[in-house]
């Protein structure tokens, strides 16, 4: 009899990554990498460097992915596309939002630019800063890694999308956990 690993065994059974299950499942809350007090603070850098640029960022963490994202092995970046219309981050005059998608259950980071920001921002320019984010995710250093990158993201949008005229915040402020 060949030997198969409980692991090989686990994930292949009818197709379906019983470890990322598990990991999904068995997550701790959001609130635990970050609780009300860091995202007061994520808050109040957006909201401070907003004031610097045209653009409107949003930042949300979410511990696991819906069952029905986990069914069929969607990919984290398809939900980070629904949260990025769920809470109408394209919903700015000069289609300026800016989604970061933090998914704790796959350890992964998602940025989502609307159309006005792609078409200035160059390509590579949010890989970094998921890079950077990541690393400090990786030190369990979950606030500094979320300032770091909104940091990143502010002084990307400066570069690229200095505050026109009339520039006002379309887009409320909150940090949010899903």
């Amino acid at each position: 009899m060949v030997g198969v690993g409980l692991g090989k065994m686990a994930r292949t059974l009818q197709g379906v990554d019983t470890w990322r299950w598990l990991r999904h499942w068995f997550h701790a809350p959001a609130s635990r990498a970050f609780p009300p007090a860091a995202m007061q603070r994520i808050q109040d850098a957006i909201t401070q460097g907003e004031v610097k640029h045209d653009g409107e960022i949003c930042f949300v963490v979410e511990a696991r992915l819906p069952t029905r994202y986990l069914i069929g092995g969607r990919r984290v970046r398809a939900r980070a596309e629904s949260v990025f219309g769920d809470l109408k981050v394209w919903d700015t005059e000069r289609r300026t939002g800016v989604l970061i998608y933090v998914l704790l259950g796959d350890y992964t980071i998602e940025v989502i630019p609307d159309r006005g920001v792609k078409s200035r921002v160059p390509e590579g320019s949010w890989e970094r800063i998921v890079g950077f984010m990541s690393e400090q995710f990786r030190n369990e250093q979950w606030e500094a890694g979320a300032l770091a990158g909104i940091e990143a993201t502010h002084n990307l949008l400066e570069l690229y999308l200095p505050p026109g005229p009339g520039r006002q915040t379309a887009l409320p402020n909150p940090a949010v956990v899903l």
